[in-house]
């Protein structure tokens, strides 16, 4: 059984951005692994692909229609023996979600499977990512996004107050980064998830078309009784920084995936006036296309059911 199954999702990345990032993934030793590049960039950017089965023949490789990050990465999970049903006898140990953007040391796939293997309550960890000019991802720990924390984040008391408990736990800027310690979520730019966890779980919930998939799969993982760790001790870059800004369209769908989370973990539990001012923030956020998905919401993804 090998230790990890690795996919990285290819959407019209900078090809020596990508060729870096495998480069150092095949470098990587300590572990056994299997690589699979979804590739799901138009047809007319398909350099990508010519890249994987030109210089890296040992990947698998997938093509497919940009459907989403959820869509894309759950088949190469599928592929490997994953499934909504279970967990097949010869999948990886582990899955590992890796952007196309990061750079790994030789031995940081090694230190994060001594970190699970240490516990088997960890379902899910992922490391320190910082990017390109060195800065920390904040991304790469955090809470989950109630109300409150959403609200101390957005209305700028978490970055008035980046040391108190209180107001900044979004991106937890009160924790020192270079410690371990357990987290609500980490990000899918490296996600590394336990094969019982995502029996017990499923998989990415295709509802989100980007963002907010990672957290979702964080939320059910720990609803399921495992824990969620950061490894300070590991450090991966991310370059996301230089892949340059968000389009509408993925600013889009930042602020409505806020939404399918919020429908899909809080609605029942937020009374009435609360729930229409948290519509009003995330509609002063996301703007008027919003509006769509507040009056005819996409259906949320149906209930896991485990393998009998």
């Amino acid at each position: 059984m090998l230790d990890l199954g690795i996919v990285i999702l290819n959407y019209r990345t900078p090809h020596d951005i990508l060729r870096n990032c495998l480069h150092s993934v095949f470098a990587s030793t300590g572990v056994t692994y299997r690589v699979t590049v979804v590739d799901s960039s138009e047809s007319a950017d398909k350099n990508g692909v010519a890249l994987v089965r030109g210089e890296f023949p040992q990947a698998d490789l997938i093509e497919c229609a940009n459907k989403g990050f959820s869509f894309s990465n759950n088949l190469a999970l599928r592929q490997m023996g994953f499934s909504e049903r279970g967990v097949s006898n010869d999948a990886p140990r582990y899955a590992l979600l890796l952007n196309p953007d990061t750079e790994v040391e030789p031995d940081s796939f090694a230190h994060m499977v001594a970190l699970m293997d240490a516990d088997p309550t960890i379902g899910i960890a992922g490391p320190k990512l910082v990017q390109g000019d060195g800065s920390l991802d904040r991304a790469c720990r955090r809470s989950f996004p109630t109300p409150w924390v959403s609200f101390t984040h957005f209305s700028g008391l978490a970055k008035r107050f980046p040391n108190n408990p209180r107001f900044a736990r979004y991106n937890l800027t009160f924790r020192d980064p270079n410690e371990t310690y357990e987290v609500d979520s980490v990000v899918g730019a490296y996600m590394q998830l336990r094969r019982e966890a995502i029996a017990a779980t499923g998989l990415l919930d295709e509802t989100f078309f980007m963002y907010g998939e990672d957290i979702d799969w964080c939320y059910r993982v720990k609803q399921a009784g495992f824990k969620v760790m950061y490894h300070g001790g590991v450090t991966v870059k991310h370059l996301k920084s230089t892949v340059g800004k968000l389009s509408p369209k993925a600013q889009f769908e930042f602020y409505r995936a806020m939404l399918i989370f919020y429908r899909k973990h809080y609605r029942r539990t937020t009374p009435l006036p609360f729930h229409l001012l948290i519509l009003a923030g995330i509609l002063a956020k996301g703007g008027r296309a919003l509006l769509p998905e507040v009056r005819h919401p996409s259906p949320l993804k149906p209930a896991h059911i485990p393998a009998v």
